[in-house]
């Protein structure tokens, strides 16, 4: 395993990552898909045995059950000054006024409930899971930026905003002296596009990494078309998974995974090692998160690394694109309803 740097920081992390959304107890969150701690367990193992340092998750995920699984398998398989930990908050993780966002009352309490599911005296990379509107963004930034100070975290990130949201917190850290976002984790492959607009120049710039969620577009990129939906996931995504994949877009979406597939079969690889192949030659891509529910899973993130793409093979995968619709940093209902009303041929699901 090569390692690289995190952005700009000196941290090293392997270039890809294990999103762990995936691993929870079922009774505590998504019973479809998720897989428990008995399950879980060999795979965190074996993506640390294959040099993977680098874990994904959130205080949301499982309600908080795939924090307790992540770091349980941790301590029992890894040294933790060699791993790095990332989770994220934001959301509503109990009722009552304060049970939810990016407040200073919410930040500081979720942290301590993280660290102790974690079991770990500090987390690597603590991220907001999206920004809060109801909270004034110098709290919330002066609040993070205490716990680097205190020690309870290392590093800051944050996930899925508006470019223009995370230009504006680093204008903010720098102008305050706070600690800066040093990663943001993105929606981007081959099915999606959009942030190579402003989100990844804005990032290169600014010497942000970007740590990329559903690096295959939900399984899309990893099996033919006509299983776009073969996997438990995919049967309860509904109508989350048509506003990242639109059907408005099908002839498009289509043409890309076939390319992908030409790819593939002209290699001798899998798919997904093609797709993730192709954020490889990103430079602004730190690592992809991969929610592996397998051993082959993993080993196929493992194998995309040492992939290399022609120019040709590039082009064929990236000339079906058309230009989509970006949804991913917007997290209030009503202003979804509203975009969905106004997007034609957006035949969304109940």
């Amino acid at each position: 395993m090569r390692y690289v740097k995190l952005g700009t920081t000196g941290l090293d992390v392997s270039p890809v990552a294990i999103g762990a959304m995936t691993y929870g107890e079922p009774d505590r969150g998504h019973p479809v898909w998720s897989l428990g701690e008995e399950q879980a367990r060999p795979l965190i193992q074996h993506a640390l045995e294959a040099g993977i340092n680098f874990f994904d998750t959130a205080n949301l995920y499982s309600n908080g059950s795939s924090e307790e699984i992540l770091g349980r398998a941790l301590a029992d398989f890894a040294d933790r000054d060699d791993v790095v930990i990332a989770t994220k908050l934001r959301h509503p993780m109990r009722p009552g006024p304060n049970g939810k966002g990016l407040s200073r009352k919410a930040i500081m309490t979720e942290v301590d409930h993280s660290l102790r599911r974690l079991g770990t005296d500090y987390i690597d990379l603590y991220q907001v899971h999206r920004n809060d509107p109801a909270t004034p963004l110098e709290e919330t930034l002066e609040a993070l930026s205490d716990l680097v100070k205190v020690g309870k975290v290392r590093y800051l990130g944050a996930s899925s905003m508006h470019a223009w949201e995370l230009a504006k917190a680093l204008h903010l850290q720098k102008q305050h002296g706070w600690a800066r976002f040093v990663s943001m984790q993105d929606h981007y492959n081959l099915l999606a596009r959009e942030e190579e607009r402003e989100m990844i120049p804005l990032c290169l710039d600014e010497g942000v990494g970007t740590v990329v969620w559903s690096p295959l577009g939900r399984g899309r990129l990893a099996r033919p078309w006509d299983q776009a939906n073969a996997t438990h996931r995919a049967e309860t995504d509904g109508a989350y998974a048509d506003l990242l994949y639109t059907p408005a877009q099908e002839a498009s979406n289509r043409a890309i995974i076939d390319a992908v597939g030409s790819v593939a079969e002209v290699r001798g690889v899998s798919r997904a090692q093609v797709a993730l192949a192709w954020l490889h030659r990103q430079p602004v891509v730190t690592a992809p998160l991969v929610g592996a529910g397998t051993v082959a899973q993993i080993d196929d993130a493992v194998a995309s690394l040492d992939l290399d793409l022609t120019d040709d093979e590039v082009r064929a995968l990236e000339g079906p694109y058309a230009p989509r619709y970006d949804f991913q940093g917007i997290s209030d209902e009503a202003e979804l309803d509203a975009i969905r009303a106004r997007i034609p041929g957006m035949a969304l699901k109940a």
